[in-house]
């Protein structure tokens, strides 16, 4: 090495005084074994016009090249100053003044691996840390030149190395754990490159398989010390796949999970992939693979075949996988919106082994026949609304069950319901027109007498619509008092139009008489005239006596029996109060049921002679009884010794 550097020092002088600049020669890379030394050869160079006065000094840094950054100190030539790590083991083999700046590291350990630099110090200003480094590898083992491919039956070189790099320590190198190669041959080298030394020695051997993972192991020491460094390696011998694993043949349920494991052994890992027919499903490089399905279905039945190829040769091995399912899903119709009168044919597949049975049920009950196949089809032939609803196809075998369903929407035109009717009510006639159809029908109210549309509320008419899915309801209540018919009755000559995109339909309402208000107004009515006649015969009975006994109608008249009078009047009123209540309570129902079905608040009052009769009653039909002598008295008793009464009009 020195040796080396020698001859190289003259000629870095020629290119220093060519190029006159801070320039450095020094390896870029260099090794050494732990706890033994190394040195670093170095040639500095500087521009040709700096003249040294004191002499020339050099630094060796650790890390980084520059003071400022304050990296450790490797060796200093003016002082002995060092970073604690290179104390006592750093020496300049080299002369500054001759721009030699070979270094010396003596028992060197892991932590010195690393990159140092050379700063120069010419004198003055003249400082420059030169950028180039060295690049310290500090061993703790040998290196082991392995080839790429070891392949069995051909011949193989293993080669040793050791660093040369210590001037006082010379390595030697051994092979270990060769007895079982067959005819091991070896041979020893010195080699040198970029004036950096290494001692190699090189193992060759023909392996066979068997050879695949035996251990060899090299060892370096130097003589007269107690430095030993070995390495193991393991032989890793190529050849091709030997055998192919698999799982057996297998049955699983369709939904879950299974996983297909393949092994091959052969040297390198082969590339294994599973196949399935001509699809290959998974591969990788490795010594085994799993092919995981998940969710299995019919389709994933058949056979699966594992196929193991490293180059060296190709293995396979197959397997049959079956597929037991209950059925998928039924495939249906969307679900359709139809006209009424449109046939339909309704279409329900699926798969399942066994074949299942297939139902079509329409909200929950049975429609059609129960086929044992794979595929149904249900006739609907001139649909009707009550076919409108929800159809569902189930599907049933021995392993479970599945079902799909489509909604069937029918639209037709507008129907009038029965219960659509005029009814008469207090003094006008309230009427009620019910119709179904899809889309939903709008209800309007025609009278023909008067040549009015209703289809909104307005002074004269109460109109309400109320939609509940296909059905839409509509009511008006004709409170026009002034508007009769013919015959002096309500106008009641209603039609109820309703239309829809599919149809319009106009149809005049049935008149009902609501029977129990009729029976009250009916009764009421004629109580009241009878009550109101017995009081204005009684009036004129009592004014006809007053004149005949004195001629003064203001005088007191005296009854041959006045309790009889007061008994029949007092149970015909009481009669009629009765039968008035009665009246009450059937307008008070009838408002409780309009204010149910409309929202508004009734407003049934006692109507016809009923109702005059109450006023009249409160007016002048009350009676007070009255004795003959004094008369201030309520009672008293005639000449004959009778109780007697007066009847006033107020």
């Amino acid at each position: 090495t020195m040796w080396c550097l020698e001859l190289l020092l003259p000629l870095l002088l020629i290119i220093h005084n060519a190029s006159s600049q801070w320039n450095i020669w020094l390896p870029r890379d260099i090794s050494a074994m732990t706890n033994s030394c190394v040195v670093i050869p170095c040639s500095f160079m500087y521009p040709s016009g700096i003249r040294p006065v004191k002499g020339i000094h050099g630094i060796w840094y650790f890390g980084q090249p520059y003071p400022q950054l304050f990296p450790p100190v490797v060796f200093k030539s003016l002082t002995d100053v060092v970073h604690e790590s290179f104390k006592g083991r750093t020496k300049l083999l080299g002369d500054l003044n001759q721009r030699n700046c070979t270094l010396l590291i003596g028992n060197i350990g892991a932590e010195h691996s690393g990159r140092y630099y050379f700063r120069a110090d010419v004198g003055g200003a003249n400082k420059y840390s030169y950028p180039d480094f060295t690049e310290l590898k500090v061993l703790d083992q040998p290196n082991i030149d392995i080839p790429e491919e070891i392949v069995s039956d051909e011949s193989l070189e293993l080669t040793c190395y050791a660093p040369d790099n210590c001037p006082d320590m010379t390595p030697e190198i051994q092979w270990m754990y060769t007895d079982y190669l067959p005819d091991p041959e070896f041979s020893s080298e010195n080699l040198e490159e970029s004036n950096t030394a290494v001692l190699s020695n090189t193992l060759t051997f023909t392996p066979r398989p068997m050879h695949n993972g035996q251990l060899l192991g090299c060892r370096v020491y130097y003589p007269n010390t107690t430095l030993v460094y070995e390495r193991l390696i393991s032989l890793d011998v190529k050849y091709p796949p030997r055998s192919v694993w698999v799982n057996v043949s297998s049955e699983v349920m369709e939904g879950s999970s299974v996983t297909l494991h393949c092994e091959v052994d052969s040297n390198p890992p082969p590339r294994i992939s599973w196949m399935f027919g001509e699809e290959e499903l998974l591969w990788d490089t490795a010594s085994n693979i799993s092919l995981s399905l998940d969710d299995v279905t019919p389709a994933n039945e058949g056979i699966y075949t594992c196929v193991g190829d490293n180059g060296y040769g190709i293995m396979n091995t197959s397997m049959y996988l079956a597929v037991k399912y209950p059925p998928h899903e039924p495939v249906v119709n969307d679900s359709m919106t139809v006209l009424e009168g449109t046939s339909l044919a309704l279409h329900c597949s699926t798969q399942g082994s066994p074949a299942p049975t297939l139902t079509w049920l329409k909200d929950g009950e049975l429609v059609g026949t129960i086929t044992a196949d794979e595929l149904s089809v249900l006739q609907i032939v001139e649909i009707t609304p009550h076919e409108d609803g929800q159809y569902r196809c189930l599907a049933e075998n021995e392993h479970g069950r599945a079902s799909s369903s489509l909604n069937i929407t029918v639209e037709y035109a507008p129907v009038l319901l029965e219960e659509s009717k005029c009814t008469v009510v207090r003094e006008g006639v309230q009427c009620v027109c019910i119709a179904t159809g899809n889309p939903e029908p709008i209800i309007e109210f025609y009278l023909p007498d008067l040549n009015v549309t209703i289809n909104e509320t307005d002074g004269r008419y109460n109109f309400y619509t109320h939609t509940d899915g296909h059905t839409s309801t509509a009511m008006i209540k004709l409170r026009e008092k002034g508007e009769r018919a013919d015959n002096g009755g309500p106008a009641v000559n209603v039609h109820c139009s309703m239309h829809n995109i599919y149809g319009r339909e106009s149809i005049l309402l049935e008149l009902q008489q609501e029977k129990k208000y009729m029976m009250a107004v009916i009764v009421g009515t004629i109580g009241g005239v009878a009550v109101i006649a017995f009081i204005i015969a009684a009036v004129r009975y009592v004014g006809h006596n007053n004149k005949k006994e004195n001629g003064n109608p203001r005088q007191d008249v005296v009854l041959e029996n006045p309790a009889l009078y007061y008994s029949a009047v007092k149970k015909d009123k009481q009669n009629l109060r009765k039968k008035v209540l009665k009246t009450e309570l059937l307008g008070s129902k009838f408002n409780s049921i309009l204010e149910e079905t409309t929202g508004e608040e009734g407003d049934y009052q006692p109507v016809g002679s009923m109702a005059g009769l109450e006023r009249r009653e409160l007016n002048y039909a009350a009676l007070e009884f009255i004795g003959g002598r004094p008369r201030e008295g309520a009672s008293g008793r005639g000449d004959d010794g009778s109780n007697y009464s007066e009847i006033k009009a107020k």
